[in-house]
């Protein structure tokens, strides 16, 4: 229903032309009061604090449906920021953000490098060991990174003092920033393989569409492949009854999503030919983003480290152990 819910304001409000409207420095006010006007903002938010108090498993379409629309606003983040504050303070009003980074500076400073949506959020979320900071934009210096279009910013705080400090959420931070971006990574998969599955049977060359020729199945069926797995990884983060995903399971989403993105681009721009690489079309709204959110908080390097040293850390066998997650 919440899933169902998101798409129809998603079709209406998020579409290419809104998209590439906020990149270029335009308004994201009608987009982002559509979503937060319509509740989703406290899909996880315990009821008695006016949310929907809505389980990890029934949030996960939700995240991959943001992901499909390559939505340019943190409605994901914001979506966690205020589960993770709703029992222990007021909520912010505005957009937020989770910091990937946090570097408290000699100077008394913090810095949160490569932030995403660093460059339209209000307010950074930031781990602090157990702690959370609610860090406001506002006070700011933001830099952005240089990529064209790309939303992401470091950000400087001259001063500490200016933060909201709650003392717990710090722990979990990590793992949801990891599987929401899984989530996020994977509907913008599944939705690049969409479209290049319908080039290939719309684009005749040589008396034929692109898609009879046994070289662009094989390439087809291996996006396909990498999509599917992709997509099984993001929702065993979200299963279980626990209110934020295992720190595990949403390495192993992370990485074995971030690891696809790049096969899946790559592949999509190869079958498009020179079209696919042009502003005009649309493909480059994902790809650009599925090359981005791969990054964002931490790559499949960061998160094989983790899965590794749990593995070697534990007594099972390696098959078992993933059936254990």
């Amino acid at each position: 229903m919440f899933a169902e819910a998101i798409e129809d304001i998603l079709k209406d409000q998020c579409t290419p032309a809104a998209v590439r409207a906020i990149e270029a420095g335009g308004s994201p006010a009608a987009l982002w009061d559509a979503v937060a006007g319509a509740g989703f903002l406290a899909l996880l938010a315990p009821e008695s604090e006016g949310g929907a108090d809505l389980g990890l498993a029934d949030l996960f379409p939700v995240l991959c449906h943001f992901g499909r629309y390559a939505v340019p606003v943190p409605v994901a983040q914001t979506i966690v920021a205020h589960a993770l504050l709703a029992a222990q303070m007021a909520l912010p009003s505005g957009m937020v953000t989770l910091a990937a980074a946090f570097r408290r500076e000699a100077d008394g400073g913090i810095t949160c490098a490569l932030t995403p949506y660093g460059l339209l959020a209000d307010f950074v979320l930031a781990r602090d060991g157990e702690a959370l900071l609610l860090l406001p934009c506002a006070a700011a210096r933001r830099q952005a990174t240089g990529v064209n279009r790309s939303l992401t910013a470091t950000l400087t705080w001259p001063d500490a003092a200016i933060a909201d400090r709650v003392p717990s959420g710090g722990a979990i931070l990590p793992a949801f920033g990891a599987a929401l971006h899984a989530a996020l990574l994977s509907g913008a998969m599944s939705r690049v393989f969409e479209m290049t599955l319908q080039y290939c049977n719309d684009r005749v060359q040589f008396g034929r569409s692109l898609g009879k020729f046994q070289a662009v199945q094989h390439q087809l069926s291996v996006m396909a492949e990498h999509t599917a797995a992709a997509s099984m990884a993001a929702e065993a983060a979200f299963q279980g009854d626990g209110k934020a995903p295992s720190l595990l399971a949403a390495a192993m989403a992370k990485s074995r999503t971030s690891e696809a993105a790049m096969v899946v681009a790559s592949t999509a721009h190869a079958l498009h030919g020179a079209i696919g690489v042009t502003e005009e079309f649309d493909l480059q709204l994902l790809t650009r983003r599925l090359h981005e959110w791969r990054m964002a908080h931490g790559s499949e390097a960061c998160w094989h480290k983790v899965v590794g040293e749990q593995v070697l850390a534990g007594t099972l066998s390696l098959a078992d152990f993933v059936r254990s997650v």
